[in-house]
Formats: C-alpha cells, structure tokens, sequence
C-alpha cells in the first residue's frame, strides 16, 4: 500500500505554501506501510520562529482551500517545531536548529520519498568541500 491520491495531494499544496513562504530542505516521505495512523509527512525548515509560524499559516489556509482541517496542532506558541496533524499528512514545520538536531528524515530515509512539485525547495546540497 502506498500513500493515498489525497495525501499526495495534501502533501503539494502544503509544499507549495511553505516555499510561498521560503521554507526550505523540504522532503515528504509515504510512511503508509510503517505507520497506520498517516500517510505521509512533509518536512520544511524555518530560519527563525516568526518564519516558522508565518509558514504553518500559510499551509492552514491553503489546506483550508481544500476543505482540510487540522485534526490536531502541537508547538506554534514556541514556534520552533510546529506539527500539523491532517490525518493522512502529518507536516513538521521546524527552525533550522531543530530540523538539524532531530534528523527526522534520518529516522524515515527507509521510507519512499514522495515527488514535490518542482516549484517547492527541496533538500539543500551540502557545501562543497574545500
């Protein structure tokens, strides 16, 4: 089983609306086979606490185009890791400190990546050596 059509499409729109708002080192993974409670999570990355509040904004309205609501939302007071329960997608919205101390994409690299749209700020590439 792999990620439903509406995950995947909950998944790009969310995308888009964080690199509306210059989220970067975004990734989604289809965790449909590892967890039965969701499909998939996204993860974007906030400089700083206003930008990460300003980017889980941004996804709740544009969800909320698409008739998505938030079953559960944990950290946006702190603003340096926002988590968006949407039942099929879970999103992590995370200050860059955050992002890098907890890895989240080193606990999931087992599972299947999920395609964003190419207008969306995937992973940064390392520096180059010098």
């Amino acid at each position: 089983m792999s990620a439903t059509d509406h995950a995947v499409q909950l998944v790009h729109a969310a995308a888009r609306a964080a690199a509306d708002k210059l989220a970067t080192d975004q990734l989604a993974f289809d965790v449909s086979e590892q967890l039965a409670i969701t499909d998939a999570f996204l993860l974007a990355t906030g400089a700083n606490d206003r930008q990460v509040r300003a980017i889980v904004e941004e996804i709740e309205d544009k969800l909320r185009e698409l008739d998505a609501k938030p079953i559960r939302r944990e950290g946006h007071r702190d603003g340096r890791w926002v988590l968006l329960d949407y039942g099929d997608v879970v999103i992590h919205v995370q200050h860059s400190e955050e992002r890098e101390f907890y890895a989240l994409e080193r606990l999931w690299r087992d599972c299947p990546t999920i395609d964003l749209p190419a207008d969306v700020h995937g992973p940064v590439p390392p520096p180059a050596a010098e």
